[in-house]
This record gives structure tokens, sequence and C-alpha cells, in this order.
């Protein structure tokens, strides 16, 4: 008996580190391929798309309030500029610290667009939903979270949270402690452990450092943090010398040593996709970065961001969406992916898995 239950243990060892190793999907913005960004109606279609994790991106308002928006500015998904015309900073910007709550609840969402040369307004990306039609609002990180949780009790999935902190550096200066705040909302709905369906990501590695070791020991929380790539020319994150703000450089995280300093204080790195794959790729030759293999090196779990469907988003080493797909999921072997087609990214999976 004792060989057929040595057995059976194997097996369901085995089985069971096949169903960790599936990887993730992480819906950006929610289903925002389909619907406008960061509403509740686009994270609604998400969950029903059944993505492992629902991504929320936090600002906060001029009476401290929390809310899901991407930008820490209002002007490129509501029409703030024809409701509140005064209320741009010098660089023409609306900065959703300068507006109350029920201010900015007050605006209507729309899809992302651009101002053109004539001062006409034109969606990013054209083939999404249409500009102004129907009505969306800006969400709190609290109704988002409630939203979610209320799904995973009344559908019975287990859907995480992905909440990243916008622009720390940016609210501390305006005199707001925003990762405290969003660490705060996030213990009182119960994320608190390693163990909780959430990842905090931060594109700041001075604040993922201050949350790990002084923000979350003070509060009792151990949560899985993840930090966020960018190039130093992007701007992403900027350093105060009084009211002088100078590019953050992210140069150290591609060198070498980078990823197991990473690995001090946080469980992963969402990196842009070139940074793990050169573009210079073809079909017949997929060139991996030396970042992958120094990620893993160093124990950190890949979720690289963005997945896109739309026109002209394809590298033109992918066949398609889902050839795109197979580079990172199979090649790569990335531990998830950011995309703005959940449904797409799981049928992919699920067909996947099959094989």
């Amino acid at each position: 008996m004792k060989k057929i239950s040595v057995g059976l243990t194997f097996l369901a060892l085995s089985i069971s580190a096949g169903a960790i190793a599936k990887p993730l999907v992480i819906a950006h913005r929610g289903a925002s391929g389909y619907l406008p960004e960061h509403t509740l109606e686009a994270k609604t279609l998400a969950y029903a798309m059944k993505p492992d994790f629902i991504e929320q991106d936090v600002v906060m308002t001029k009476d401290d309030q929390l809310v899901v928006l991407h930008d820490h500015y209002l002007d490129r998904v509501t029409d703030v500029a024809e409701r509140f015309p005064d209320r741009a900073r010098k660089d023409g910007r609306y900065y959703a610290i300068d507006f109350t709550l029920a201010e900015i609840k007050s605006l209507k969402v729309t899809e992302g667009f651009n101002v053109n040369d004539k001062g006409d307004k034109v969606a990013g990306f054209p083939q999404r939903f249409p500009m102004w039609k129907s009505q969306f609002t800006v969400p709190t990180f609290a109704e988002e979270i409630e939203l979610i949780q209320g799904l995973n009790k009344t559908l019975g999935y287990d859907i995480g949270i992905y909440p990243e902190i916008k622009a720390p550096w940016f609210h501390r200066h305006e005199g707001k402690d925003i990762s405290k705040a969003v660490l705060k909302v996030l213990k009182q709905y119960g994320y608190t452990t390693k163990n909780d369906k959430v990842y905090l990501q931060c594109f700041d590695a001075n604040e993922l450092k201050r949350i790990n070791d002084i923000l979350m020991p003070e509060m009792a929380m151990d949560l899985k943090l993840i930090q966020l790539m960018a190039y130093t020319d992007w701007n992403e994150t900027m350093v105060y010398n009084g009211d002088k703000a100078t590019p953050y450089s992210y140069d150290w995280m591609f060198k070498p040593d980078g990823m197991a300093k990473v690995a001090q204080y946080a469980e992963g790195i969402g990196p842009w996709k070139p940074m793990l794959v050169d573009d210079k790729s073809t079909k017949t030759n997929i060139i991996i970065k030396p970042l992958m293999a120094q990620a893993k090196a160093a124990g950190l779990k890949v979720h690289p961001y963005t997945f896109r469907a739309d026109e002209g988003r394809i590298p033109s080493y992918a066949e398609n969406f889902d050839g795109m797909l197979d580079v990172f999921y199979n090649q790569v072997k990335v531990d998830g992916v950011f995309t703005d087609f959940p449904d797409k990214a799981v049928t992919f999976l699920n067909k996947d898995h099959k094989h």
C-alpha cells in the first residue's frame, strides 16, 4: 500500500505545482480595451472575464480622499476643462489634488483623449468605446474594493486587487502621504499579509523601500510589493530638492546586481515589455534581454505591461495578439501580464494549458 500512497502524494504535489505555475492575467485599468479605463463599469466587465487580478491606479483629492485614476491630473479622461476652466495649473493641466471628491464625482468620464493642434479632442484609441457616450464617473478606491469583494461573494471567485500608488513624490511635495492612506484602506478591507490577494505596486523605489521598511512594520502589515520599472528619461519618477524636481535615475535596476537590490524590498517587478524582449526580435529570433534571467535569479516575480490588441500595438516579432502572449508566457516565461483585453489572455491561457 505504501507505494501507492507515495505515488498519489507525488501526483498530488505535481498537480498542485502545475496549478501554481499557471501565469497570471492582470486586468490593466479594468477591461480598458472595451470600456473607459478605471470606471466601475470597466472593472465589472473585467471581473466577468475572470482575470486573476484587477488593477487600480490611486491618486489623492484635495480633501484627502483616494480615487482611482491613471494620471494625477483629470484632463485626459474627463470634461474638467469645460466644467472648471479656471482651475488649471501653469502647465495647463487640471490636477486631481486641486479638486474635492465632490467636484471630481461631478465630472463626466470618457475614453482617454489628446487635444490636437486645432483644439479638437481625439481618442487615444479610435477603435475603442466612443467618446462621451453613456455615463461614467471616477470611483473611489474604497468603492472599487467593495465592488470586487462584493462580486467575490456573489459569484464565488477569488479575484485579487493590484493597486498602484501614483506619483507619491508629487503627493508628498503637496503635503499628502498617499502611501500611508492607501495602506490604511487596504488594512480596513482585510488586505494585510502576503497571503492576501493583493499586490501593491509603485514606480518610486524610494517610496517602496519606505513602505517596506517603515510604513508596513508600523501598521503590522506585510504585503507583496512590486517595483514598476521605467527608463530615466520618461520622467516617471521625480526627486524634489526644495521646489526643483529632477528625474529619478532607474539606471541601477538594469545593472547585473540591480534585481538582487530590488529583491531586498519587493517580491517582483513590473517592467515595460521591451525591457524583456528586444524590439529588434523577429518571428524566428526572439531576443530575450538579460533582465529576465537577473530577475529570476533574484527570486522575483515578473509582470510586464501593457498587452494591447489595438491596431499598431502588436510588435513585429509576433503575428497577432495571441502570438505576443505566446512569446511572453511560453518563451520568456513571465509570471503574469497586464492587459487591456483580459478576456483574450484568459482564453489564451485556458487553451494553452489544455495541451
